[in-house]
């Protein structure tokens, strides 16, 4: 939802894109006194008991936005669903006290430590290093499949110190259990039995037998277990996650958001809490880790966020990964549908008009590309978005820069983007415009030739403009037919959708 207060000004909701800040305001406010006369009677008290100690401040906003929407999460989870809340120390213990109210004390689970950064000095403290995730469910019939590590170096060398004639590492286990057990085979390796008997049944301790997995070890006199290595199912994780490392800035996969989470993060908790088909939401959605994830071991999903960037980052991610298109493989709720749409997003807020645009011909926003902090555009150069393809003899990435304006456009636009085509290298240009392109404009883009493919051994424009209504209607950039092939294919699947449903009609 994008909207501004009745004073013209922004709304505090519509924040600058990956930029979280809150303040108390009007609206804050309301919620507040909503709250305290809506929400259940616990959590009534618990609210007016941290108003009461933290006064109408940025961390008071801040709850007051999280508690309606963990009640939704609440109402919304299935009894085996389970909720993971990620936070820093500075809110956790308020946020656990929401959570207990709300979840119950009996179904919380863990409080799982991830170190999320290496060892760095901090001014007269100690270093902080961790970020906290709370793990509840809504019952005790949740899902829960044991999440295992492989074992670190250290173990290996410690634990599984023998080597057999085929070079597999394995230890000597114990095979004594507590008083009571039956066992037969003692005899067969001319020891005798322990006092609390043996862990297994007579045709258990012969099969083992037969396989070699039961000897007495060089330095002992009772029979052991080997146990090897490659067969183990790994450790067991613990509530301390060091093993996953965040996001690094310049790694290929970094979309430049500051608390971007790693994919493994994600994997790891979606592995432990679903089954495939189960369904994930992700109701801050950022820059789309989770939907990567639940995609990725055929969760079904849903992700939510208040920015058209966020949005487009996403449709950049799936395609890039798996291929997925919106329209065909999935549906993306509250973008404009229509032009007159558009001119509405255009007007109140330009910035996630062009984030939208881009997003059009399943190009990333500039800010993306970029690594800017808070996608939000600046000295941009002139570029608001990048089209990636591939081309040439041998095969290399190709770039084509992306302009979008909303406003009243001439042929100067369609010159400034011929300049930053040639400054940049890129391949071809493309202007997306809310208004009718002039005809002098298309002159201009027409002068600037075309881009040769050397491995289609196609002429494709070096400028194409576009406009809004075009994009809507279907339309696309002209690209080499690897690129284009799956634009086509998404048309295709439409059009057999949509003449299905009027046969069913």
């Amino acid at each position: 939802m994008l909207f501004k207060e009745e004073s013209g000004l922004e709304s505090t909701a519509q924040i600058q894109a990956f930029k979280d800040a809150w303040d108390w305001d009007k609206a804050t406010q309301a919620t507040f006194e909503d709250l305290r006369l809506t929400a259940p009677i616990p959590l009534q008290k618990l609210l007016q008991t941290f108003y009461d100690l933290l006064g109408p401040n940025q961390m008071m906003a801040y709850l007051v936005m999280m508690t309606p929407r963990l009640l939704e999460l609440h109402r919304v989870l299935k009894p085996t669903g389970s909720l993971y809340l990620h936070c820093d120390p500075t809110a956790s213990h308020y946020l656990k006290l929401i959570l207990d109210t709300i979840f119950g004390a009996q179904n919380f689970r863990n409080e799982i430590v991830w170190k999320r950064t290496s060892a760095h000095s901090d001014a007269k403290r100690y270093a902080k290093v961790s970020d906290t995730l709370f793990f509840y469910t809504k019952s005790s019939r949740f899902v829960w499949n044991t999440p295992r590590t492989q074992y670190d170096d250290q173990y290996v060398k410690s634990h599984y110190t023998n080597v057999d004639k085929e070079g597999r590492r394995f230890r000597y286990d114990n095979l004594v259990k507590p008083r009571g057990s039956m066992g037969y085979f003692y005899t067969l390796l001319g020891c005798s039995p322990p006092p609390n008997g043996w862990r297994m049944p007579e045709s258990k301790a012969t099969q083992w037998l037969v396989e070699g997995r039961i000897e007495i070890p060089p330095k002992g006199k009772i029979p052991a277990y080997k146990r090897y290595l490659d067969e183990m199912e790994g450790a067991v994780v613990t509530n301390v996650w060091s093993d996953i490392s965040p996001v690094n800035s310049q790694a290929k996969d970094s979309l430049g958001y500051p608390t971007q989470k790693p994919l493994a993060l994600l994997e790891r908790i979606i592995q432990a809490s679903s089954n495939a088909g189960d369904w994930i939401l992700d109701p801050f959605c950022g820059c789309g880790t989770a939907i990567v994830a639940a995609q990725k071991f055929n969760r079904n999903w849903v992700g939510i966020d208040i920015t058209h960037l966020a949005i487009a980052l996403h449709k950049g991610r799936l395609q890039e990964i798996f291929g997925l298109l919106p329209k065909c493989n999935y549906v993306v709720k509250g973008e404009p549908t229509d032009l007159a749409a558009a001119k509405v997003l255009a007007k109140d807020d330009p910035y996630q008009f062009q984030f939208w645009a881009v997003s059009l011909i399943q190009a990333l926003p500039y800010g993306a590309q970029a690594g800017s902090k808070e996608g939000k555009k600046g000295s941009d150069r002139g570029i608001d978005g990048y089209l990636s393809f591939v081309d040439g003899r041998p095969p290399k990435p190709q770039t084509g820069i992306v302009q979008v304006k909303s406003g009243k456009v001439g042929p100067r636009d369609i010159r400034d983007l011929r300049g930053t085509v040639e400054r940049e290298g890129a391949a071809l240009g493309v202007f997306i415009t809310l208004e009718l392109p002039t005809q002098e404009m298309l002159k201009e883009a027409l002068s600037a030739g075309f881009y040769r493919s050397n491995t289609y051994e196609e002429d494709y424009p070096r400028l194409q403009i576009l406009t809004v209504a075009e994009l809507l209607q279907g339309g696309k950039v002209a690209l080499p037919p690897k690129y284009r092939h799956a634009l086509e294919q998404q048309a295709k699947r439409i059009e057999d959708e949509e003449q299905m449903d009027l046969g069913l009609k």
